[in-house]
């Protein structure tokens, strides 16, 4: 049987746990936040950064992994690996796709596929976790790589903030706008279409941003990841609603990292769902 090897990037958010289990590799974005840079870590490791986000003006940057930091990793997979499928994160949120397309082509190697997900996050996670059971299944690359090309088409996010704040520290609003919203408590509803994140509504209060999402969910919905920040006791809420009216779907909940979540901020709530 073929031996494939599956990487990922940090924005799946995928636990340690699952990527020691199954030999994945990650390969992490950088973002620079109080003139220190940091790769960003695993689930359960963003609360920090999210509560310093709250403490501070500060804003930070991101960036997408080098081309070298691919290279190497397909470099020595490939010692172990008779191919690799690597899926990441939408080429239009992040630079981090040409990266891995220009370490290939250093290579020269055409045994690793590279997969724009065009999404993110749970999704992105999903789209992992689906290529690992195939892979183990014996499926060859080129099957694996057509269901998730396909499987991508029919996945959305949609989320909405606690606070305007850091849509406005992101440049995505201008500070009147921030300040007017927050004063008259708008919610948007962000989702990712055509690979990037729009903004698709506005809407007073938090419970109509979340009515709004609900219903974009269709009933023969299979999985539901409830994504958030600094937002347990919410999200708990939200996912006893969920199963009420989805009672067949598998619903997680399921963290935002630094390098989705800093233009969102603490108190962010959404999901992922196919």
């Amino acid at each position: 049987m073929t031996k494939i090897k599956i990487i990922t990037d940090s924005t799946s958010y995928i636990s340690k746990e699952y990527v020691v289990q199954e030999g994945i590799s990650v390969v992490p974005l950088n973002y620079v936040f109080g003139g220190e840079t940091f790769q960003e870590g695993f689930k359960g490791e963003f609360d920090e950064f999210f509560e310093n986000l709250a403490s501070t003006d500060l804003f930070p940057t991101t960036s997408q992994p080098a081309a070298g930091d691919f290279y190497e990793i397909f470099k020595e997979s490939l010692k172990y690996y008779d191919e690799i499928i690597v899926i990441l994160l939408s080429s239009k949120l992040s630079g981090t796709y040409n990266s891995a397309s220009l370490a290939k082509d250093m290579l020269g190697d055409e045994r690793i596929t590279i997969i724009d997900s065009e999404t993110s996050a749970s999704n992105l996670r999903y789209l992992v976790e689906d290529a690992v059971k195939m892979s183990k299944l014996g499926k060859t690359s080129r099957e694996i790589t057509d269901y998730l090309n396909n499987k991508k088409k029919n996945m959305h996010v949609y989320l909405t903030t606690g606070t305007l704040e850091y849509l406005r520290r992101g440049g995505r609003l201008s500070s009147l706008q921030s300040k007017l919203g927050n004063l008259l408590n708008i919610k948007p509803i962000i989702g990712l279409e055509n690979g990037k994140l729009q903004l698709l509504d506005k809407l007073r209060g938090k419970n109509k941003a979340i009515s709004k999402i609900i219903s974009f969910i269709p009933e023969d919905v299979e999985k539901i990841s409830i994504c958030q920040i600094l937002n347990l006791d919410e999200a708990l809420k939200f996912k006893s609603i969920l199963e009420e009216k989805f009672s067949k779907a598998i619903i997680t909940i399921d963290d935002l990292g630094p390098v989705v979540g800093a233009h969102l901020g603490p108190k962010t709530i959404g999901i992922c769902f196919y």
